[in-house]
């Protein structure tokens, strides 16, 4: 790509993370480190004890399958039965907490409060528990994209009416879990619900009816967060003292030169990427940000429509959303190159959501790849991302909610090392410029359903024997190197733990 530029002053960055990795580093006093996971993609027990159908039962079980290895999450890690097993590797890595999302289907078979299905409760109330013995603080994620299939029968995130079922469905976990979870997200990665499920085929309910269904979605995903952070503010923070938040999936894009255009398609990129959902709830004045009603409204325009594809805020909803929540939870993995090039116009579909953004995505051939193909180490982007955030947001409350490498297996897992340290690294220096982080989560305590990829990555610091009816769990070098730096609570470039890979 002969537009590809790498800035100086990003050689310069890169020059000053060289040089602190060669020392010891602290975090902050009172930095805390967890691990996370997913519903779906550890629990198994598909539908055991009167759990119903979600729409990712429905969509692995599709024939042909849309699933790489056509496998499913019927089993998967097991930790519906396994889930001390999960609580001593908790345990034994010194975790402070544990991030982990409540099937909607395992609680609320049909989607709706009138049926509670208390073999649901009563599994997560050992989990709960269980944690809490081993002083494991539970960090309780309400919706990790298993929707109830009954519920997308009638249109899912797209119904307005979905507002109303998730908070009904949020006020059960609260009455039940809420004197024990102090720390609560509403919805996992709205982006990933909205354009990756309704606006493609990357995720179930795979739609795929771009330029329209991701933004009735984003809507609807926004109002039913800070309908239930109301609900929590309201009617039960003052008895059960926890905070609540959302954890939005945040890609730093970055110009590919100097040009007014390319910092434009980047500014874009960002803006659809995540700030379509951040700047409704943490900025100054709330709303969808500027550049994306403006792209998508001039598109809406040229293409015929009446009005703007984006369903647009009332007054009311903007204050509704505005400030709805205690903390930035950001899930990051890795960054993209952006520019703006009008020789290629048609290239997307239209209307979509791609042709709306109009900014090209591409990656460095030089940086580090992992197994999964969008997923490249890039640590100057974190960098870059968080101080953006403190910039943008006016220094919010964050934590790290989800951060990890993918491979293809084994134990001995040098370059999830190499990923996790250079991150964590640039995390410091995010840090050392002000940004307010408090804590950090790996993706992911252990392997597991990695979605439309199946058993084909893993990301996991436990290696996951998925051939094995125990569903074997190993820890990996990662994971060594990951409790050593919770226990000291510093990033030391030069530990190395022992041979055998034994915790």
């Amino acid at each position: 790509m002969t537009r590809l530029v790498i800035f100086c002053t990003l050689l310069l960055v890169g020059q000053s993370l060289a040089i602190k990795k060669s020392r010891v580093r602290k975090f902050p006093d009172n930095f805390i480190f967890g691990a996370s996971t997913a519903a779906y993609q550890i629990e198994g027990g598909w539908n055991d004890d009167g759990k119903g159908l979600s729409i990712w039962d429905v969509a692995t079980h599709m024939e042909p399958s849309p699933i790489i290895d056509a496998s499913t999450g019927d089993v998967a890690a097991d930790s519906y039965h396994l889930y001390k097993r999960d609580v001593e590797m908790m345990k034994e890595l010194g975790l402070h907490f544990y991030r982990f999302s409540v099937s909607w289907t395992r609680i609320l078979p049909n989607g709706f409060s009138n049926q509670i299905n208390q073999a649901g409760l009563d599994y997560y109330n050992r989990l709960i528990d269980e944690m809490l013995k081993n002083n494991i603080m539970p960090f309780l994620t309400i919706y990790h994209w298993d929707l109830p299939h009954k519920l997308q029968q009638l249109g899912g995130w797209a119904n307005p009416n979905i507002v109303d079922w998730f908070t009904n469905y949020a006020k059960v976990l609260f009455d039940n879990f809420g004197d024990r979870v102090k720390m609560w997200i509403t919805i996992n990665e709205p982006k990933q619900i909205c354009y990756e499920g309704y606006g493609s085929t990357s995720k179930a309910p795979m739609l795929n009816y771009t330029g329209v269904a991701e933004y009735l979605c984003s809507k609807n995903v926004l109002l039913a967060h800070a309908n239930v952070y109301k609900l929590y503010d309201e009617k039960y923070r003052e008895t059960q003292n926890g905070s609540i938040g959302i954890s939005i999936s945040c890609t730093w894009m970055h110009p590919v030169s100097d040009s007014y255009d390319d910092h434009q398609a980047a500014l874009d990129a960002r803006q659809f990427d995540w700030g379509q959902y951040a700047h409704p709830i943490f900025s100054k004045d709330g709303d969808y940000p500027k550049e994306l009603k403006l792209n998508i409204g001039l598109k809406s325009a040229e293409q015929g429509y009446r009005k703007s594809r984006l369903p647009l805020l009332s007054t009311k909803e903007v204050a509704l959303i505005h400030g709805s929540s205690d903390f930035f939870g950001v899930n990051t993995y890795t960054t993209k190159l952006a520019y703006r090039d009008p020789s290629v116009d048609g290239m997307y579909p239209i209307p979509s959501y791609m042709d709306d953004m109009s900014a090209i995505l591409i990656k460095d051939d030089s940086w580090p790849q992992a197994q999964s193909t969008w997923l490249q180490e890039v640590p100057w982007g974190f960098y870059n991302l968080l101080i953006d955030i403190k910039r943008r947001y006016n220094n919010p409350k964050v934590y790290i909610t989800e951060n990890g490498w993918s491979t293809s297996g084994g134990l001995v897992d040098e370059d999830r090392v190499r990923y996790y340290r250079n991150y964590l690294n640039a995390l410091l220096d995010a840090v050392e410029n002000g940004c307010n982080i408090k804590g950090y989560t790996a993706w992911s305590l252990m392997d597991n359903f990695e979605w439309m990829r199946g058993y084909t990555e893993r990301f996991g610091l436990y290696e996951v024997d998925f051939s094995s009816p125990q569903r074997t769990r190993t820890p990996r070098m990662s994971a060594l190197v990951y409790k050593e730096i919770i226990r000291t609570n510093t990033l030391d470039p030069t530990y190395e733990p022992e041979n055998d890979i034994a915790l």
